[in-house]
């Protein structure tokens, strides 16, 4: 199940556990923020797959390495995760802070999709985006919310 480049370097599942370790360290700091680290990850590990599958399956057009019917369908995916799954989940409103809005999911599932379709290069270094796109979408969270 590993992709060709992880049978020779860290996998993705690593840096996933180093997000979920950055995003269980941000959700210390209030219930709101275990609120939008809740959110982040299961979107982006959610999302992240649908991309995978539908970039494999049904992709054409290439941007990079990614395809953007990946990109959608996470964005597609992650949009009715956010909007119409995690405002019923038990507590989830009352840690949010309140209502949980349309633009609100609508700006976290672009995020997740936009960060996992451009990754992020400083230099000759690409950072893989399973260690921070959870992490910056908690933060963006947190401020929109």
């Amino acid at each position: 199940m590993l992709r060709e480049e992880e049978k020779t370097q860290i996998s993705g599942a690593t840096y996933m556990a180093g997000a979920t370790f950055l995003c269980a360290w941000l959700s210390t700091i209030s219930e709101s923020f275990a609120a939008c680290s809740c959110l982040s990850l299961t979107l982006f590990i959610l999302g992240d797959a649908a991309a995978a599958l539908a970039g494999k399956s049904i992709g054409r057009i290439r941007i990079g390495k990614k395809t953007l019917e990946g990109a959608i369908a996470c964005f597609l995916l992650c949009m009715v995760l956010a909007y119409w799954v995690f405002p019923i989940l038990p507590d989830f409103l009352e840690k949010w802070g309140g209502a949980f809005y349309l633009w609100q999911a609508a700006c976290v599932a672009a995020m997740i999709s936009l960060l996992e379709l451009f990754p992020v290069q400083t230099g000759k270094v690409r950072w893989n985006d399973n260690l921070y796109v959870p992490v910056v979408v908690t933060l963006i969270a947190a401020v929109i919310r």
